[in-house]
């Protein structure tokens, strides 16, 4: 796909990844509108864009609720005339124990990580096959592909969005819809800024910027994933699959201290 003059919208854009890939899709020469729920903050994202000479339109909107869903659709095809490229980069995390996450924590994750991407794919679906050359790009997390303790229903829902993102590819193959999921490791966002949990508990955080031109790339490629990690995390993922227990074994011998460094991990 070439990204130059496509419609882009990102939600989840005012900060970290989303913002990272709308500099970086920017300065292809898309035209990019990003949704977040704090206008404070997507203000200042939209002020730091332009002064970088890079143009977006930005949306006030919460695309868990249906009416923030319906702003974000209809400012999103107003300001770009059309879509060509959707973004589920939108999320929320709350790490620790699963006994000691509230109900409404869980709920929020299931809301923004996963129900949310599915209802405003299926919104936007139609603008999407009048493109002809569309994609939708759902950012997953690299722990969808390997479950670590004290995650549980973020796993659980990031996994959900990738086999949505898989399925729907599949669904809409010859249509002119391509669908990718991207898998970002520990990435520097605000966030992972409540978790202190380091290289020494295999958390390596890369730069935002780095995931987007991965996420970038994988477009221009018409690629079906993007997984970041290297390696390394090739490895951890067919050990994953190949001798679970062994992973088992290693997560058991950091237990206690990925337990202490991730209590505190939220981002709702």
């Amino acid at each position: 796909m070439e990204v130059r003059n496509k419609r882009v919208l990102i939600t989840g854009g005012s900060s970290g990844i989303g913002l990272a890939l709308v500099q970086v899709l920017g300065s292809k020469g898309a035209h990019v509108a990003i949704s977040g729920r704090q206008n404070d903050r997507l203000h200042s994202a939209i002020a730091s864009l332009h002064a970088a000479g890079v143009a977006a339109k930005g949306i006030v909107a919460d695309v868990t609720t249906q009416s923030g869903r319906d702003a974000t659709v209809a400012e999103a095809l107003e300001a770009l005339g059309g879509l060509d490229i959707l973004v589920n980069n939108a999320g929320g995390v709350r790490a620790g124990r699963l006994e000691k996450t509230t109900e409404s924590e869980i709920r929020t994750m299931i809301e923004v990580d996963l129900v949310a991407p599915i209802l405003l794919t299926q919104a936007l679906l139609p603008s999407l096959r009048e493109s002809g050359d569309s994609a939708v790009v759902n950012v997953a997390s690299g722990i969808a592909l390997i479950g670590m303790p004290f995650y549980t229903t973020y796993a659980a829902v990031k996994a959900g969005l990738a086999r949505f993102g898989e399925s729907l590819r599949r669904e809409l193959t010859g249509e002119g819809i391509h669908v990718m999921t991207a898998y970002p490791g520990a990435t520097d966002t605000p966030m992972m800024e409540s978790s202190r949990a380091g290289v020494e508990l295999g958390f390596v955080r890369e730069p935002a910027l780095a995931v987007a031109n991965a996420i970038c790339s994988g477009l221009e490629e018409n690629a079906f994933d993007v997984i970041r990690g290297g390696e390394a995390r090739a490895q951890m993922i067919a050990l994953n699959h190949n001798d679970p227990s062994t992973l088992d074994r290693r997560f058991a011998g950091m237990k206690a201290e990925l337990e202490e460094a991730v209590r505190d991990h939220s981002a709702l």
